[in-house]
């Protein structure tokens, strides 16, 4: 076991294998992740109940750096229109961010696809289960595949519901509320899962946000895709 080829990780450890991450901004978390931050050219997970509990505002740090060298941030059918003044405050630049409103589930997915293996793209955020909570393994097989294919950083937001489903996913971030603070577990990544939660205090999150109330008044400051192929 101690000359296993490059490449190959055991799962008791964190994986060495040379990769880019994208620092989270949360220094507590980058110490949790192999490679320091959010793996590019993945699919990570994050589970959540509920929207705006912070579940955008974990990846702020992240979505700033991949939306460096012209990369567009692509948001595949968020819950609501992310709210651009805190976008910017973020330091992610509104011209580069892309919202896509697909009509069915299956263009959805089709644009996701499509976003990661354009390589126009630094990040793909998606909420498959705006539409349908029917995502197949093989569907999630596929985006893992146009990530590595455009190294774009892929990001899924589903429902703690899927917990218990397998997923190609590199890493999955289990978040919620825990004695009254935001809280987050990883119960998988490329080493050990991480069964204590990892609190986010308020100093350290950064600051963005999908805002409904806001929406309309950002809608001028977004690029919105949307339609049928």
């Amino acid at each position: 076991m101690s000359a296993l080829p490059q490449g190959v990780w055991r799962g008791g450890e964190f994986e060495r294998a040379p990769r880019i991450t994208l620092p989270t901004g949360v220094a507590a978390l980058d110490q949790e992740l192999p490679g320091g931050g959010w793996p590019t050219a993945a699919l990570s997970e994050v589970l959540h109940d509920g929207a705006g509990i912070g579940e955008v505002s974990l990846l702020a740090g992240a979505l700033a750096l991949a939306a460096k060298d012209d990369r567009l941030i692509a948001w595949i059918d968020p819950p609501h229109l992310p709210y651009a003044p805190a976008i910017a405050q973020s330091g992610i630049p509104l011209e580069r961010c892309l919202v896509v409103r697909p009509l069915t589930h299956e263009d959805a997915l089709w644009s996701t696809e499509l976003a990661l293996r354009s390589g126009a793209c630094g990040a793909v955020l998606f909420w498959p289960e705006r539409q349908s909570r029917n995502l197949d393994y093989a569907w999630l097989r596929r985006l893992q595949m146009a990530a590595e294919a455009g190294k774009a950083m892929a990001v899924l937001f589903r429902s703690t519901a899927a917990l218990t489903l397998a997923t190609p996913a590199h890493l999955r971030i289990l978040l919620g509320s825990e004695e009254g603070a935001l809280a987050l577990r990883i119960p998988k990544r490329r080493g050990p899962p991480l069964t204590r939660p990892v609190p986010l205090h308020v100093v350290d999150r950064p600051r963005i946000a999908v805002a409904p109330a806001a929406a309309r008044g950002a809608r001028g400051h977004l690029a919105i895709a949307a339609g049928r192929r």
